[in-house]
C-alpha cells in the first residue's frame, strides 16, 4: 500500500531541499555541482533528491525558479508598500543589496546560472521569464516619473542593477551602504530625478 503524502509537508520538504542545493550550488557552482553534494548538505539521500525533483535538472530548475521568484515578488512587495515615490525607489535598492552575505550568495548563484543558461535553452527559457518578472517591478519604478518611455527606462535600471552586482562580487571588501548609494544614484538619474547626495 503506497503512503499518503501530506502536501504541505511535501512542499516544506522540497522547499528545504531547493535551500540546500541553492547553498552546495554557491559553493560549488552552477556547473560543478552533483546531486552527491546536494544531498551532502541537504543531508538526505540522493534517492531522495530523484524522488522530489526527478533528476539534477530537474532540482537545479526548481532552484532557479524558487530564488529568482523570491527575490522578485520580496521586491515588488517592498515597493508596493512604500508610500512616496523617494520610499519606493529606496525599497528597490534595498531588495536589491540585502545584507552582504545574502547578496553575494544570490548573485553568485544568478551570475553562474546565466552563464551556463547562455548554453542551454532550457536554462535560457528560465533565465528569460526572470527577466520578466523584475521588468514588471522595474517598469513600475520607470512609471513613477509619469514620462512616456518606462521601458527604456525600465531596461537602464535593471542594467545599473546587474553592473552594481557584477563590480560587488568581484570586490574584495565590498561595502553596501556604499552599493547602495551607487545604486540610489544611478537610478534617480535614469528616472530623472535630483540627485538627494547634492
Amino acid at each position: 500500500m503506497a503512503r499518503k503524502v501530506n502536501p504541505i509537508q511535501d512542499r516544506l520538504r522540497r522547499a528545504a531541499l531547493e535551500k540546500a542545493a541553492y547553498l552546495a550550488i554557491y559553493e560549488r557552482g552552477y556547473a560543478g555541482v552533483t546531486l552527491a553534494d546536494i544531498a551532502a548538505h541537504a543531508g538526505v539521500s540522493r534517492g531522495t533528491l530523484v524522488y522530489h525533483f526527478g533528476s539534477r535538472a530537474g532540482l537545479l530548475a526548481a532552484v532557479m525558479r524558487r530564488f529568482s521568484r523570491t527575490i522578485a515578488v520580496a521586491t515588488r512587495r517592498a515597493v508596493r508598500l512604500s508610500d512616496t515615490p523617494e520610499g519606493k525607489l529606496r525599497a528597490y535598492v534595498d531588495n536589491q543589496f540585502y545584507g552582504l552575505v545574502n547578496t553575494r550568495r544570490f548573485y553568485t548563484v544568478s551570475l553562474d546560472f546565466l552563464a551556463a543558461a547562455t548554453r542551454d535553452t532550457e536554462l535560457m527559457t528560465m533565465q528569460r521569464a526572470f527577466l520578466a518578472e523584475s521588468l514588471a517591478v522595474d517598469l513600475e519604478l520607470a512609471r513613477l516619473t509619469g514620462r512616456a518611455g518606462a521601458e527604456g527606462r525600465a531596461r537602464l535600471l535593471r542594467a545599473i542593477v546587474e553592473g552594481l552586482s557584477v563590480r560587488f562580487l568581484a570586490d574584495p571588501e565590498p561595502d553596501l551602504a556604499v552599493y547602495r548609494a551607487d545604486c540610489m544614484t544611478g537610478l534617480r538619474a535614469v528616472l530623472g530625478w535630483p540627485d538627494d547626495a547634492a
